[in-house]
């Protein structure tokens, strides 16, 4: 039988408050139960994802372990952006072992490496199409960084993606790409003109 307490701060979480999961993303503590379980009493923290419609209770004296923190400080939200403004580093190996490794960022709930996998598998409109393994990755990878920079900067996520691909249309590539573009409709124009 569960029966739910309101206290102030528990192991550094307040009730109310909006944390990180690593599978899962930004969550809130919506209250603190205690539960017995195999005959052992167990306080659970219960974290409810609204986008997700899940309901998660994870142990207080688990909850380090698994990875549960507070949200990021707005540096750190200020880095990732600043990191998916870089150049891309995508490895030479083969894409199965590359999407292990990116699954494991976005896994990690750490938000400069969920950053990471967001820069390196984004596709500027002049690029070539991704794969619909790489799509999805990317889309997660979107998704979580999103969800986090909305609730540490208090704004929707709509505002929080148009945010990231902001930076990410600052990066020095996609700038270079942009005005090559803009130099071939240039041309192309000229040529009809001449044509004409």
């Amino acid at each position: 039988m569960a029966t739910a307490k309101k206290p102030a701060v528990r192991n550094g979480f307040k009730t109310n408050e909006h944390i990180v999961y690593p599978a899962h993303g930004v969550g809130q503590i919506v209250a603190v139960e205690e539960q017995e379980i195999a005959g052992m009493k167990l306080e659970l923290y219960v974290i409810v994802f609204e986008k997700d419609k899940m309901t998660l209770r994870v142990p207080m004296a688990k909850a380090e372990q698994v990875g549960m923190r507070k949200l990021a400080e707005d540096d750190t939200v200020d880095k990732a952006l600043e990191i998916i403004k870089g150049r891309a580093r995508v490895k030479r190996t083969m894409w199965s072992r590359r999407a292990q490794e990116y699954e494991a960022k976005i896994n990690s709930g750490d938000l400069v490496a969920i950053s990471e996998v967001v820069r390196d598998l984004h596709r500027a409109s002049s690029q070539p199409e991704q794969s619909y393994s790489e799509r999805q990755l990317y889309e997660a990878a979107l998704d979580r960084m999103a969800r986090e920079i909305s609730a540490v900067s208090r704004i929707t996520e709509t505002e929080a993606i148009r945010r990231i691909e902001d930076s990410l249309n600052k990066s020095p590539k996609r700038i270079a790409a942009r005005g090559d573009a803009a130099e071939d409709v240039a041309d192309e124009s000229e040529d009809e003109a001449e044509a004409a």
